[in-house]
């Protein structure tokens, strides 16, 4: 991780990192359709019209345009192609456009490339990838899908070696009630200065909230009393009702927040807290939201984020809800490399080096792979004779843990194997032969600590 990308923000890995990057797409994969979710995969460009839609974020937007385009593009023209940099918006425009073909509430999953055009650091590239989960109903979503969302991405961050983490949920409906309760109605505005308070403390924050926002003292002391409620399991009610405000809405969202909290605890304790502080994605999260942490890697930042939106897209007089989770791919990979937190067995799938006795012996050696390789057996061929030392050091040095080597007598081939990790050699069968399962692939594994 100490080498320099020679394009700032677009991390191309070494083998074995990218093998660590690969095993965290698969075992999202292999989660998410656990839970029965179906892979669709959106182009890479969208129209900026489709992509502005939901803010003004322009200047992160990686456009595109033909060489040899007819006219020269002009940057207002909403027809003109870019890069998408989330999957969310692709995903919206996918369900309108095929609305007609899913079967609703459709549960859908994605791992793509997206683009965006920030400053690089760590956690942050210009070219990376996400995962994402959404279910996403017609008219109407059943609140148990935020549950469910939830659980599906705790279940595949625990599979995954990263330590421990906590997703921090909250609800916007029992934020907004709250601070209607309490006379603020410019919720949003509360919101934006309720997001800045690990930044800028709690007492910068009561003096936005009286200089923005208009709050009283006793407004503002409201509001950071209930940002400062953290529980792991539902005695988080029990607090906000000790508060002593009022409100059909904030009810409604400590019976849903109540309801996630519960199940998270019940079936994935320690994992999951009711954090009354979080305020994310204020232009569109409607009910419950998430956000993710690496315990002891918090200036990382969110690594997994998301939540409830009514109105993910419309069509005509069609509305579709949602919820969903977003999970940072690149920006969780380069922390586990950066911090050692995982790393792969070998750098290659090969686990055989079939090597050459002499030049002769090649089809014979392309016979013994191709049986290996017709029973999973991952396997390459040298393509000249050598001695066996150089051979078997040049299979060390990739990182393959076995050599073939046959000798002809008679015209009968002989076949042994060796483990040049130990050393042991034996005779094999390339009929019947397999290496230890652990050694039939790569693996990644958090790395093992020596016990002195």
């Amino acid at each position: 991780m100490s080498r320099k990308a020679s394009l700032s923000g677009f991390h191309e890995w070494l083998p074995a990192e990218r093998l660590v990057e690969l095993h965290v797409q698969d075992t999202l994969r292999r989660v998410f359709e656990l839970h029965g979710f179906a892979n669709i995969e959106t182009r890479a460009v969208e129209t900026l019209g489709t992509l502005l839609r939901k803010g003004e974020i322009d200047k992160e937007v990686y456009a595109v345009s033909r060489l040899q385009g007819e006219a020269p593009e002009k940057a207002e023209d909403t027809n003109r192609l870019a890069l998408h940099f989330d999957l969310t918006v692709p995903f919206a425009r996918y369900v309108t456009e095929n609305a007609g073909h899913l079967a609703f509430p459709f549960r859908r999953y994605q791992i793509q490339k997206v683009w965006r055009g920030e400053r690089p650091q760590e956690g942050r590239a210009r070219e990376f990838t996400q995962a994402d989960i959404d279910v996403v109903g017609e008219g109407t979503l059943p609140f148990r899908y935020d549950v469910d969302v939830a659980l599906v991405m705790a279940e595949a961050l625990s599979e995954l070696p990263i330590g421990d983490f906590t997703i921090r949920i909250n609800n916007r409906k029992l934020a907004e009630g709250f601070y209607r309760g309490v006379g603020l109605n410019d919720t949003a505005g509360v919101l934006r200065c309720i997001d800045k308070l690990e930044k800028i403390g709690e007492d910068e924050v009561a003096r936005l909230l009286r200089e923005e926002i208009g709050a009283t003292d006793e407004q503002a002391q409201k509001a950071l009393a209930l940002a400062r409620i953290r529980t792991e399991d539902p005695s988080f009610v029990d607090q906000v009702r000790a508060l002593d405000v009022h409100d059909e809405l904030l009810e409604e969202g400590l019976s849903e927040l109540a309801e996630v909290i519960g199940q998270l605890h019940r079936r994935m304790p320690g994992r999951a807290v009711a954090d009354l502080s979080i305020a994310r994605g204020l232009d569109y999260y409607t009910g419950t939201v998430y956000e993710t942490m690496l315990d002891g890697h918090e200036q990382l930042g969110s690594i997994c984020s998301g939540g409830r939106y009514d109105s993910l897209a419309t069509k005509g007089n069609r509305t579709f809800p949602g919820v969903g989770l977003s999970i940072g791919v690149t920006r969780l990979v380069m922390r586990m490399l950066s911090q050692q937190m995982a790393e792969a067995s070998r750098s290659v799938p090969t686990a055989v080096y079939v090597a050459l006795t002499q030049d002769e012996d090649w089809e014979t050696a392309l016979d013994t792979a191709a049986l290996l390789r017709s029973r999973g057996v991952a396997a390459e061929v040298a393509v000249r004779a050598e001695k066996f030392g150089k051979q078997i050091k040049y299979a060390d040095r990739r990182g393959i843990p076995y050599v073939w080597f046959t000798s002809i007598n008679d015209g009968v081939p002989n076949h042994e194997v060796k483990d040049i990790r130990s050393g042991e050699q034996v005779a094999a069968d390339p009929h019947t032969w397999a290496p230890a399962a652990e050694d039939l692939a790569p693996t990644v594994s958090a790395p093992t600590s020596d016990i002195n």
